[in-house]
């Protein structure tokens, strides 16, 4: 099963963060093989640090809270909430697969959040080119659409936003974000 996370950060909790820098990327290499995509998302400034998005997939919900709530930075107060989803992979391939490499360009997390929808889960648009990772946030049992979870090459924000249809979502958010994991 897979799932999305991303956990945000609690404003003033950089010093912290940085302090636990070895921990997390100790935590987040026992997951190696099951990520799908990770990476950090940016404040405004492109530079501070705002959140961590990861894409993993586990044995199921119990497997995801746990990766989720475990990890040293959430355990220490860095993060100030967690969006845990079950996540479905539409493009058949994680981020290192991008066509795209992990540099060039900017790159940007889109999340539409929304009510259960009865007509259908949104498909990738038709140019999947810039597409790193897209797939629908989905309850725990899988069968109720909550929304879409999109990263992406994008020139800005607004081009990144245009990725999801506005009527379908109740907000759309977009982050700057980037490649994450051991370089």
């Amino acid at each position: 099963m897979e799932f999305f996370c991303y956990h945000r950060d609690r404003p003033g909790s950089l010093p912290l963060r940085e302090e636990l820098g070895e921990e997390h990327w100790s935590y987040m290499d026992r997951y190696a093989a099951q990520l799908i995509a990770r990476g950090p998302t940016f404040a405004d400034d492109g530079e501070t640090p705002s959140g961590s998005v990861h894409i993993v997939d586990l044995p199921d919900p119990a497997a995801a809270r746990a990766f989720a709530h475990d990890e040293p930075n959430q355990q220490a107060g860095v993060y100030r909430d967690v969006l845990l989803r079950r996540w479905r992979d539409m493009l058949g391939r994680t981020m290192w697969d991008f066509p795209g490499g992990r540099t060039g360009g900017d790159r940007h997390l889109v999340l539409g959040l929304g009510p259960d929808r009865p007509d259908g889960l949104p498909t990738p648009p038709g140019d999947q080119d810039e597409l790193i990772a897209y797939g629908p946030l989905l309850s725990d049992d899988g069968t109720a659409w909550l929304g879409t979870a999109v990263l992406l090459r994008a020139p800005d924000p607004e081009t990144a936003r245009a990725v999801l249809a506005p009527d379908r979502y109740a907000d759309i958010e977009v982050h700057d974000w980037e490649f994450g994991g051991r370089r």
